[in-house]
C-alpha cells in the first residue's frame, strides 16, 4: 500500500467577505509510495499547505479521502497521526521548557515512554546536544527549527513531512539536516518535502509533484520531469568584440553577457548545439570556446505553472 494516498481530494473554504467560496484543492489524486523521497512543489497559494493540513488532520477535506499506510485520516485519526512526523513551516514552540523537556513532552503525546536514549541520539544527530538543557526562548531560529525536526521524529514515525524545513536557515544547518534526512530515507522512512528551494528538490527527491491553483499539474520521477524542459543554452566566446548579440529565427533568445561572450537559448526539438555553432559561424563569427547549460527543475516549474 502507499505511504500516503490522496484520493480525489477537494477542499473548499467559505469566503466571509464575498459570501462565496474558495476552492483551495481541486480533486487531487496522488499516491506516495513507501520509502520515497517525494517533493511537493507549487507557487505560494497553490494548495500545498492545505494538502498537508488535511494529511495532519488539522483540516478536513470537503470531499475525497486521505490515507496513511491504509489508515483513513478522518475515520482512524489516532492511528494515522502516529504514523506521521510533521515539521511545520512556522516556528511553533513552548517558551517555558528546555529542549529535552520539549522532546519528552512530545513523546508523551504519542504515548512513548522511557525513550531517553533515542532523544539523546536525536540531539546528537541534529547538533543539539549542547543545547539540551537550554530554554527554547534562548535558541536561535535555526536551532529552534532543529528542535522541530527532532519533535517530528521523537516517536519514530515511518513517514515524515517537511514543510519548508530550511527556510531562513544557514548553509551548515541545511547540509546537516539533509544528511540526516537522507540517512533516515535510506533506512526506509518515507520523506515528503515542500520547498521553494527548487535545487534542493531536484537534488534530493526521487519523484516530484507540482500543484497549481489547487490542481495537480505534474507527477513524475525527477529526472523525467527535468527532461520535459525543451530549452537548452550554449555560451559562446567569440574571436572578436561584438556590440550586439547575433540573432537567428531559430534562436529562442540571445543575450550579450560580455564583449566577446554571448548566450544563446534554443529549442532542442528544433535544433541541436552543433547547428547553433554552424549558424554563428555562418554569420562570419569565429568561436573560441563553447560551454553548454542544461535545463533544470526551475525551468520546468516556471513553464508549467505559468501555463496552467
Amino acid at each position: 500500500m502507499p505511504a500516503i494516498s490522496f484520493q480525489a481530494v477537494s477542499k473548499t473554504y467559505a469566503a466571509r467577505r464575498s459570501g462565496g467560496s474558495l476552492l483551495a484543492v481541486d480533486r487531487v489524486s496522488l499516491d506516495i509510495e513507501q520509502g520515497e523521497f517525494f517533493g511537493l512543489l507549487g507557487p505560494n497559494g497553490a494548495g500545498k499547505t492545505t494538502l498537508i493540513s488535511m494529511l495532519a488532520g488539522l483540516s478536513q477535506p470537503t470531499s475525497g479521502r486521505v490515507g496513511v499506510l491504509g489508515h483513513d485520516v478522518q475515520k482512524d485519526f489516532a492511528a494515522a497521526r502516529r504514523l506521521v512526523g510533521m515539521v511545520p513551516q512556522e516556528l511553533v514552540f513552548d517558551p517555558f521548557f528546555s529542549v529535552r523537556e520539549t522532546l519528552q513532552i512530545q513523546s508523551g503525546y504519542f504515548g512513548v515512554k522511557n525513550n531517553g536514549p533515542w532523544i539523546d541520539e536525536l540531539l546528537h544527530s541534529l547538533g543539539l546536544t549542547d543545547k539540551a538543557d537550554a530554554n527554547m526562548r534562548q535558541l536561535s531560529g535555526g536551532m529552534k527549527r532543529r528542535v522541530l525536526v527532532a519533535q517530528a521524529l521523537v516517536h519514530k514515525p515511518p513517514v515524515i513531512v517537511l514543510d519548508e524545513p530550511t527556510a531562513g536557515v544557514d548553509i551548515e544547518l541545511r547540509q546537516q539536516l539533509w544528511d540526516y534526512v537522507q540517512e533516515l530515507n535510506r533506512q526506509g522512512v518515507t520523506v515528503v518535502l515542500t520547498t521553494h528551494y527548487l535545487e534542493e528538490a531536484e537534488q534530493l527527491c526521487d519523484r516530484i509533484a507540482i500543484i497549481n491553483h489547487g490542481q495537480l499539474i505534474a507527477n513524475k520521477p525527477t529526472r523525467e520531469l527535468v527532461g520535459m524542459a525543451r530549452e537548452k543554452a550554449v555560451v559562446l566566446t567569440l574571436d572578436r568584440d561584438v556590440t550586439s548579440a547575433p540573432t537567428h529565427e531559430a534562436f529562442e533568445k540571445t543575450e550579450l553577457v560580455g564583449d566577446r561572450t554571448v548566450e544563446i537559448t534554443y529549442n532542442k526539438d528544433r535544433m541541436n548545439a552543433g547547428e547553433v555553432l554552424s549558424v554563428i559561424q555562418g554569420l562570419g563569427l569565429g568561436i573560441v570556446d563553447v560551454t553548454t547549460k542544461e535545463a533544470d527543475l526551475e525551468d520546468v516549474f516556471l513553464r508549467l505553472t505559468s501555463s496552467s
